[in-house]
């Protein structure tokens, strides 16, 4: 089973990848892509997010990580940061970017058997400071959402839901989906 924890930033994957993986030590835990980045950025932009896409598909498409794997993010939360930060902006984003994204997203959900996206929901909200541009989380989970509806980004066979609630309650629904079983505590 290999699955992608998407959402924007500050809506609880990490939680989600964390819990999930300390109940299911078979998967390997493909971290944040931000952490693999050797660069230091002082605040969003396109090439940023280029590059975090870049290497989100490569990881999925790579299969080095063999067929149990949950990864925290994958090319979609890149592409749909690229068109919120011009959304915001009003800055044009070169049509070959945004191909050329589409189009390593699309390979790489290929290769995924499921797309668990943890929107930002009223019940299950978490406080950011303004140093965390809540405008552009905002504007990334709408723009996910509308990507996740995509067929010819996400294909026919991806399994893609929204996982909500509590993080217990988001737990067990990511288990179900991937038909786990849960060990005991």
């Amino acid at each position: 089973m290999r699955i992608v924890v998407s959402g924007t930033h500050a809506s609880g994957k990490s939680t989600l990848v964390s819990d999930f993986a300390l109940r299911h030590p078979e998967f390997a835990v493909l971290p944040d892509p931000f952490e693999l980045m050797d660069e230091a950025w002082d605040a969003p932009s396109t090439s940023m997010f280029a590059r975090q896409l870049r290497i989100s598909a490569e990881r999925l498409v790579s299969g080095e990580h063999g067929e149990h794997f949950i990864a925290e993010r994958g090319p979609i939360d890149f592409l749909a940061y690229i068109l919120a930060l011009a959304e915001l902006t009003g800055r044009d984003v070169r049509d070959d970017l945004i191909e050329r994204g589409t189009a390593l997203t699309a390979e790489a959900l290929r290769r995924v058997d499921l797309l668990a996206v943890v929107p930002l929901t009223e019940s299950d909200s978490i406080y950011v400071d303004a140093d965390e541009d809540p405008a552009l989380r905002l504007t990334m989970n709408g723009v996910l959402l509308e990507l996740i509806d995509d067929p010819d980004l996400v294909g026919s066979r991806l399994v893609v839901a929204e996982v909500t609630g509590s993080p217990q309650a988001r737990l067990a629904e990511l288990e179900a989906l991937a038909g786990v079983v849960k060990r005991a505590d």
